[in-house]
């Protein structure tokens, strides 16, 4: 790990906690900077924070003070999932303070390089396989970011052999200034989460901060199908390397209906490959490209694309009953991502979906709702859902939590069906996070069958 003379016996502000906050105020502590930690959660319901207030950290739960900025920070690390329209962000920017998140920690302590992943669908996918490549051919990679591994975390124990997979999300890129992955991949961008950036154009510029410190040393992998990719592209100074679905080219990595392609060789018939749909070979396409750029051989690729079958929560098989079989997409929070989903699977689809309201237009899985044969739908959207299906010639029905959603899906089926859940929705309106929403799903599919065995 590196040192960061310039925050020894600083004044760091970490706001919020979570698993993020909780790491980089440990780091910051063994730095030997001066941190306080501000969390909304009280004191005795607050682990962590009981946990740094015993390593000499000065904790503040269970409100933030309006004069909490006056101590003189220089420096204030947030929680990603922190707007910045928060009034202590705000104030700190007014102030000239910088505000970090974990991610620029982690790379200034690192001793090892980074592979930079995001967009808006597909990344922890692209992540995870990218990942199996590298770590099937002794690359010595390390797998970190929004994927569940605190980046600082890793970085810490990180050494120069190692390369840290990193899977980023715009909330972490917006909270960046000198991060520069030597492999940035945008696997594609589609308008999302503004109720938090405000407006697409936020969005799209904090995604875009992936590439701002690039060089010509660099590399940015990137979906040249999409314009506003392709553009962006031209303006950097890093190696571009960019992908296609549209056919075979000579240079770079491509693909048509028969095989995958490097630099205008076949490299592995698209018949062999494990995991399905259209969305998931994008995927495919960036994480391969990175791996061979990285040194990766085709024979490890093969094999892992041959093997791979796919991440929890996104397309992940769950079961099989009287022929039916299970799948959970539960990280589909957006109708661009259910689409995929339902493309990657040829009809007979019993869809579960439905969240948290953010009026999301559901236009985009209208192409694809002939094979949908009924909808289950629930939370806060259950109605806009239902609306949708009926324009659609979709029969529908509505369900509370996940258990009622599944047997009201199962009972809808008949053998040979697919029973999805793909949400289109975020979960927090019912779920504390997609994953615990994908466990419930699973458990309840578990649930069934066994009851009924």
């Amino acid at each position: 790990m590196k040192e960061l003379p310039q925050l020894h016996q600083k004044k760091v502000l970490v706001l919020g906690l979570a698993k993020s906050g909780y790491t980089a105020a440990r780091l910051l502590h063994k730095l030997g900077a001066f941190v306080t930690v501000n969390d909304s959660k009280p004191f005795e319901e607050n682990p962590e924070a009981q946990d740094l207030l015993n390593l000499g950290v000065t904790v503040i739960c269970g409100r933030h003070p309006e004069d909490l900025l006056d101590e003189g920070f220089e420096l204030v690390i947030k929680n990603p999932g922190i707007p910045y329209r928060n009034h202590l962000i705000q104030k700190a920017l007014e102030k000239g303070i910088s505000v970090w998140t974990e991610i620029e920690l982690a790379y200034r302590i690192s001793e090892a390089p980074f592979i930079g992943i995001t967009g808006s669908n597909g990344k922890t996918t692209t992540t995870t396989l990218l990942f199996h490549m590298l770590n099937q051919d002794d690359k010595s990679p390390l797998i970190a970011g929004n994927i569940g591994t605190v980046a600082c975390g890793v970085a810490e124990k990180a050494v120069s052999d190692n390369v840290i997979v990193t899977e980023l999300s715009s909330f972490q890129l917006k909270g960046t200034e000198t991060f520069r992955p030597h492999i940035a991949i945008i696997t594609n961008l589609y308008e999302a989460h503004l109720d938090y950036h405000g407006s697409l154009d936020d969005y799209l510029e904090s995604k875009k901060k992936i590439t701002q410190n690039q060089t010509e040393a660099d590399y940015f992998i990137y979906n040249a199908d999409q314009q506003i990719l392709a553009d962006h592209a031209k303006t950097l100074k890093a190696q571009l390397v960019p992908f296609t679905l549209k056919g075979k080219t000579d240079q770079h990595i491509s693909a048509d209906g028969e095989y995958i392609y490097w630099q205008g060789e076949p490299l592995i018939e698209r018949k062999r490959i494990m995991l399905a749909g259209e969305h998931n070979l994008e995927n495919i396409l960036a994480a391969t490209a990175a791996a061979l750029i990285w040194g990766g051989t085709k024979e490890t690729i093969n094999r892992v694309l041959t093997s791979f079958t796919g991440v929890k929560h996104r397309s992940q098989f769950v079961d099989e009953w009287q022929g039916r079989r299970f799948y959970n997409d539960s990280k589909a929070t957006n109708a661009l991502a259910t689409k995929s989903a339902l493309e990657a699977f040829p009809g007979n689809i019993i869809l579960l979906a439905g969240g948290l309201e953010r009026e999301h237009s559901l236009e985009e899985m209208r192409p694809f709702m002939d094979r949908v044969k009924g909808l289950v739908t629930f939370g806060e959207t259950a109605q806009r859902f239902s609306t949708f299906a009926e324009s659609c010639n979709v029969p529908t029905t509505t369900a509370g939590m996940m258990d009622d959603a599944v047997e009201k899906a199962i009972a809808l089926s008949q053998p040979g069906d697919i029973i999805l859940l793909s949400p289109a929705c975020a979960s927090w309106d019912q779920y504390e996070s997609f994953e615990v929403r994908g466990d419930a799903f699973i458990a309840a599919v578990q649930k069934h069958t066994e009851a009924n065995e």
